[in-house]
């Protein structure tokens, strides 16, 4: 295999059963449907449940080169925090320049290419909608925490547009570089889970279930890296304020994260869904997929 072919991707996602774990192979599906290139697929089980993943879901994973690895959760955050298995499953070992996590309940739905999810020297990232669980004052006690001064810089987020506000970023799409990048040679998921650490000593409002969230910004840049905000079509959110709408016609969707079957029936993309899992598993349903033996 050259060079050109070698993968720069990994995209990985949590397989958690059930619900993560169907979400999963539609995802997967959608990905081998949607990129002609080739990208590494990794779907992350927390050790404590994988033994639980269906022998049907397992054999879809695998028809689809899904590399399906345990990770460790006990112990990790204080209290338990759910959320929190993407910056654990970011720490992971994986061997492509580049990788991305993503959140189970997205699907693509048009024609992609990896370079337009990585930019050199940055993360790839997409505007949070909206931050109405807090005002903007709490970023002074966020960036205070890890000792880090405040941007300057202002961002729209995806739903407002009353005034540009702190950098926030919806946690479900993360492409980010891999190996040592930062002053202390470690990684950008090391940097994102020490800061996260720090955020989750102080009393701060909503910690539960914003602590990725919060602590991603001041990771980019602790990192030494910028971010770079992806056109909306790379990552189009449903439900909320657009629920009930259709699918906008004047814009080329590569992605959406739909947060629900229902959603998905509503923008009538279920049925899309199951006909790239049918073009790449032969099945259109996880139930109906022959395990052998």
């Amino acid at each position: 295999m050259s060079n050109q072919q070698e993968p720069k991707l990994t995209i990985f996602f949590i397989v958690d059963p059930p619900k993560y774990q169907d979400m999963g192979c539609f995802l997967a599906a959608s990905i081998r449907t949607q990129f002609k290139e080739p990208v590494k697929l990794v779907g992350y089980c927390p050790s404590a449940t994988i033994g639980e993943m269906d022998k049907k879901a397992l054999g879809i994973y695998k028809k689809l080169d899904v590399d399906i690895r345990s990770f460790e959760t006990d112990g990790r955050f204080e209290p338990d925090y759910p959320h929190g298995n993407k910056l654990l499953a970011a720490l992971e070992p994986r061997d492509t320049p580049y990788s991305a996590f993503m959140d189970s309940d997205m699907l693509f739905i048009g024609e992609n290419t990896t370079d337009q999810m990585y930019k050199e020297g940055h993360v790839s990232v997409a505007p949070a909608t909206s931050m109405y669980w807090s005002g903007q004052k709490i970023w002074k006690d966020i960036y205070a925490a890890c000792d880090i001064e405040p941007p300057e810089d202002r961002i729209w987020l995806a739903r407002q547009r009353r005034r540009k506000l702190m950098p926030y970023f919806n946690a479900g799409l993360i492409v980010f570089p891999e190996g040592p990048i930062g002053p202390n040679g470690e990684t950008f998921a090391e940097v994102w889970m020490r800061l996260a650490q720090e955020i989750d000593k102080i009393d701060i409002v909503k910690k539960r279930p914003y602590l990725d969230q919060m602590s991603l910004p001041l990771a980019i840049r602790e990192a030494g890296l910028d971010w770079n905000i992806l056109e909306e079509e790379q990552h189009y959110i449903l439900g909320g304020s657009l629920r009930g709408e259709p699918l906008p016609e004047d814009k080329d969707i590569k992605m959406i994260h739909y947060r629900n079957f229902e959603i998905l029936r509503e923008v009538k993309c279920m049925r899309l869904a199951k006909d790239m899992m049918e073009s790449t598993t032969g099945v259109r349903r996880i139930s109906q997929f022959n395990v052998e033996g």
